[in-house]
């Protein structure tokens, strides 16, 4: 017999599952609020565990530890990118990178520009400097 009643079953009256297995209804919050909180831990630690490993790259971390040249960074974008995201990155064929650092992580920034894995845009293979040069100068659109 398969009953659940949760709405309608007054908590001093016990409900009947598979098997005609008994469970007070206190029990059976108490095993939904176990489920979901190993659900919560288990999503924590999978967030924890990517940004461990992103953070874990050679080159992600040297050019996360420099301090990029914006200046420089305007140079190498209107060389390597301002033919498909416009002059003032306002956008082309490209999108308009205008306050890219506010919706992406310096991570995926740097992912997005050496990956090649959102076709047109072409795989980059920066120096580290030139990396945060660049990063730097999209801080200041």
């Amino acid at each position: 017999m398969y009953e659940i009643k949760f709405f309608c079953t007054p908590i001093t009256q016990k409900v009947t599952l598979l098997d005609n297995q008994i469970v007070k209804p206190e029990i059976l919050m108490q095993r939904i609020a176990l489920i979901l909180l190993a659900i919560l831990l288990v999503v924590v630690l999978s967030v924890f565990a990517v940004r461990m490993f992103k953070t874990s790259d050679p080159y992600v971390k040297t050019v996360l530890s420099m301090t990029g040249d914006p200046v420089q960074g305007n140079a190498i974008f209107q060389i390597n990118c301002a033919g498909c995201h416009g002059w003032q990155a306002d956008g082309r064929v490209g999108p308009s990178l205008q306050g890219i650092s506010k919706r992406k992580s310096p991570y995926g920034l740097i992912h997005q520009v050496i990956s090649g894995e959102t076709p047109p845009m072409p795989k980059f293979q920066p120096s580290a400097e030139e990396m945060a040069d660049l990063l730097s100068y999209l801080e200041t659109l």
